[in-house]
């Protein structure tokens, strides 16, 4: 059995406690957080050790990874003294607060030869990995223009006062919000190497953005926007889209669904000319445990896989997550330029 820990008990930390405690390699062996309300849940309706000091935990615990679900500005020191103690890390998004602080990271897990993710849980929605195939087969020719778009309703009345209003914490849209599309950009049509008109729009938060606008150029030459605003009332949840134009068509994608208009048909993709939807039931990755949906509990099961074979993959390395942080930098700076 694989032996591991979560510190950070909020509501992502919960949920990933459910989904490592149901898995069958794991033995989840203890959990840190600072709230002594929710540790007391654990002490009386589990066996799992307790800590609220997390150096304490990896000392005294015989661990073999740790996942940490805090809020972004512990995540430099927490990620380095698991790696610094050999533990193989999966670590929440955003990676990090400042680049400098991800390269040392970066070079620690590869140094140390340990497994290491992000978790962008995006990259494990099966109708993103499809459009990611068909872009990658070029089945929509020469690219045209994209768009990455993220709309819900997380900040809807003015607010202040938790983590989220503070730019020194990960808070604010760019960081907590932009960065999924960020991130889904970079890994399914080409890594942003510019960042043009860039907007940060205060809309009910006071000290952090509420809204991201600008336009992206990738390392392809590709251009497009970037559109996220968690402020809008009309979505009840998060909805993130991708949308590519090409000479042979268009892909349209979300979570739920992939549409595909294509001018010329694809018969090595049993594609017809003009319009095909599929849906996420096509392409869900089965997993171990379901949990708010496929995506949160299939990126576990990677991560426990890659600790298995000893060999990593190229979803949500830490490496790809730095690069989110290096974009998320790009987008800041032009913002004060303007």
């Amino acid at each position: 059995m694989i032996r591991g820990a979560i510190i950070g008990l909020g509501k992502m930390g919960l949920s990933h406690a459910a989904i490592v405690g149901a898995h069958p390699d794991v033995e989840m062996v203890s959990v840190c957080d600072t709230s002594t309300f929710i540790l007391d849940a654990f002490k009386k309706f589990s066996n799992i050790r307790t800590y609220t000091d997390y150096k304490e935990m990896i000392e005294k615990e015989p661990l073999d990874f740790v996942l940490i679900a805090t809020p972004t500005r512990f995540h430099y020191p927490m990620v380095k003294y698991a790696l610094e103690k050999g533990l193989h890390v999966f670590c929440e998004k955003p990676f990090s607060l400042t680049s400098k602080e991800g390269e040392e990271l970066v070079y620690a897990a590869k140094n140390n030869n340990l497994v290491n993710q992000v978790g962008y849980h995006n990259q494990f929605i099966g109708t993103f990995r499809e459009m990611r195939r068909l872009l990658n087969s070029g089945i929509l020719g020469e690219l045209i223009h994209f768009a990455g778009e993220a709309y819900g309703s997380v900040v809807t009345k003015e607010k202040g006062g938790t983590w989220r209003a503070k730019p020194e914490e990960g808070g604010g849209c760019l960081f907590d919000y932009a960065s999924h599309v960020i991130n889904l950009i970079q890994e399914i049509i080409g890594r942003p190497i510019k960042a043009s008109g860039s907007q940060l729009k205060s809309i009910y938060s006071k000290g952090v953005e509420d809204a991201v606008y600008g336009t992206l150029i990738l390392d392809n030459k590709l251009s497009g926007l970037l559109s996220v605003n968690w402020c809008d009332e009309t979505y009840r949840k998060m909805s993130t889209s991708i949308s590519v134009v090409g000479k042979n068509g268009k892909i349209i994608c979300d979570a739920t669904e992939i549409k595909i208009y294509l001018k010329e048909a694809s018969p090595k993709d049993k594609l017809d000319k003009g319009w095909t939807i599929k849906y996420i039931t096509d392409f869900a990755i089965p997993v171990n445990f379901y949990l708010r949906g496929e995506e949160y509990s299939a990126q576990i099961d990677h991560f426990i896989d890659c600790i298995k074979n000893k060999k990593m993959t190229d979803y949500n390395t830490f490496e790809q997550g730095l690069y989110t942080d290096k974009v998320i930098e790009m987008i800041i700076a032009d913002y004060k330029i303007h």
